[in-house]
């Protein structure tokens, strides 16, 4: 789930915004990637109009720019603490008492391959406090004419783990957004998703929903069409500068409200596709 962009990631192995860019291209479509912080894509530059909020627009935060990754879990896990095969477990906290938003986006990803339009990168999950189970994470990025391919996995190591991906684009703040969800998970007082999912409430929004259709954001004559093969988005616009639209393989603290297990060794993975065209009067 998207947060304010106030505090820092608490993390003393967090990579500092920017180091070197490097730039994917196809058509009238360029992406810069930003493997040492934290694997993300730094810029999305289609036909001269700019789509994320940069390094020095979003304030100090780790998580307030760009579009990063969210591996081995998605959104905040409440105070940090879950269970998993019968044993307790306390992540250290990095947002108003929360764990958010995984590992992946606070260190730096090994670049395995990268041509003028596509590029992989991996990251070897920790064993430490910040995170017990190891394990291994993959990006694969491809760039084509008016189109963006995103693919995220996350690989279990010599132990079980449990796990949720997820994309977080943090987009300059559009004219328009164009969702219809069928249901939304509800917030309790902590700001943290809970059960049963209900009917959609107005925004603004910092909440999870279960949605199938393609979600649409436009601004600047363009219209961006996105997609992912999972049926669970958060949307965050309550930020006068920024909307973020998160595919992912769960909702927020989906380790104690929905939890996925993968065995040694088992996948799991996350396709999101982003599609540009120009917006047609009326």
């Amino acid at each position: 789930m998207a947060a304010e962009n106030t505090l820092p990631m608490d993390d003393a192995q967090a990579s500092l915004p920017g180091g070197r860019l490097h730039w994917l291209r196809a058509g009238r479509l360029e992406v810069a990637l930003a493997p040492e912080a934290g694997g993300r894509i730094a810029r999305i530059r289609h036909d001269g109009v700019e789509w994320l909020v940069g390094e020095h627009e979003g304030g100090p935060a780790t998580i307030a720019w760009g579009c990063y990754p969210m591996v081995p879990w998605a959104g905040r896990i409440r105070h940090g603490c879950f269970s998993f095969d019968g044993r307790a477990f306390a992540l250290p906290t990095n947002f108003n008492g929360h764990a958010i938003h995984g590992v992946g986006l606070s260190r730096p990803w090994q670049v395995d391959s990268i041509g003028a339009d596509t590029a992989t990168l991996s990251l070897a999950l920790p064993e430490d406090r910040y995170w017990p189970f190891g394990g291994f994470a993959t990006q694969a990025i491809h760039v084509r004419p008016d189109g963006l391919d995103l693919h995220l996995a996350v690989q279990a190591g010599q132990q079980a783990m449990p796990a949720v991906l997820g994309w977080h684009p943090w987009f300059r703040k559009p004219d328009r957004l164009l969702f219809a969800p069928a249901a939304m998970y509800p917030r309790d007082g902590e700001g943290i998703a809970t059960l049963p999912c209900v009917d959609p409430a107005p925004g603004p929004w910092d909440d999870c929903f279960i949605n199938q259709a393609e979600v649409t954001l436009v601004s600047a004559g363009q219209r961006l069409r996105m997609r992912a093969d999972t049926d669970h988005w958060v949307v965050y616009d309550g930020a006068p500068h920024a909307t973020c639209v998160e595919p992912q393989t769960g909702p927020p603290d989906a380790f104690t409200l929905a939890p996925n297990r993968l065995e040694p060794g088992q996948r799991l993975a996350l396709a999101f596709e982003l599609r540009w065209e120009r917006d047609a009067p009326g």
